[in-house]
C-alpha cells in the first residue's frame, strides 16, 4: 500500500509512503487514519496564538448553551462548530 494517502483538496493533507504491511490490522488502521492526528494536533497546538476565539466564550449564545448544559447536569455536552474550510475553526481553543 505505497503511495499518496490523504484528503485531496484539504489543507491538512500529507504524503505517506509505506512499506508493505505484513500485519492486516496495521494496514487497516493506517488506511483508516492516514492523517496521523497526533502529529496534526501537535502542529496546530504549537501554532495557536493566545486568546484566539475568546470572543466566542463571551457571546450570549455560548453562555446560554453552557448554562443550560450545567443546569441539566450534562457531564459531556457537545458544541458543534461549523464553517467553511480554512476559516480558523481548528485554532479556536
Amino acid at each position: 500500500m505505497a503511495g499518496y494517502l490523504g484528503n485531496v483538496g484539504c489543507f491538512n493533507q500529507i504524503n505517506v509512503v509505506q512499506s508493505p504491511a505484513t500485519d492486516p490490522k496495521s494496514e487497516i488502521l493506517t488506511w483508516l487514519s492516514p492523517l496521523q492526528p497526533s502529529i496534526r494536533h501537535r502542529d496546530v497546538r504549537n501554532r495557536r496564538t493566545g486568546n484566539v476565539g475568546e470572543w466566542v466564550l463571551q457571546t450570549v449564545e455560548f453562555q446560554r448553551w453552557r448554562d443550560d448544559a450545567l443546569q441539566e447536569g450534562s457531564s459531556d455536552p457537545t458544541l458543534f462548530c461549523y464553517g467553511d474550510p480554512g476559516v480558523g475553526k481548528t485554532y479556536i481553543r
